[in-house]
């Protein structure tokens, strides 16, 4: 199986789930699926198909959809089973941090799409 997501690999997000993660959705097939959603989520959150139009993009634009799709996604990884981490303390950090990081994201790319519809008008 390969990668389907369009904003950050599999490799992006298990490194960000971190070496506790569960062994059973720290793998491609689930990563898959997460990345789909957290795309999708992306997209509809900010009114922009940002799927359709990536291949133009700036790199620092994809760079912040990576980020963002790659955060919300590890804490789909992450929250399958939190009973390999130290405390539920630990996992809730990362997913604090994580979630913490892709809304910001999230807001500069609305920002983003606010700017092009000004000074597109």
């Amino acid at each position: 199986m390969a990668d389907t997501g369009i904003f950050a690999t599999t490799a992006e997000v298990s490194r960000k789930a971190g070496a506790n993660a569960s062994a059973t959705s720290n793998v491609e097939a689930y990563i898959n699926d997460y990345m789909t959603q957290a795309e999708s989520y992306i997209n509809c959150i900010t009114r922009y198909n940002w799927s359709d139009a990536y291949s133009g993009l700036n790199v620092d634009v994809k760079g912040i959809l990576k980020e963002c799709a790659s955060n919300i996604a590890a804490s789909y990884v992450i929250l399958y089973d939190t009973s390999g981490f130290g405390s539920l303390l630990e996992a809730q950090t990362m997913l604090d941090f994580l979630w913490d990081r892709a809304n910001e994201g999230i807001k500069l790319l609305k920002l983003q799409v606010e700017q092009e519809f000004i000074t597109g008008a």
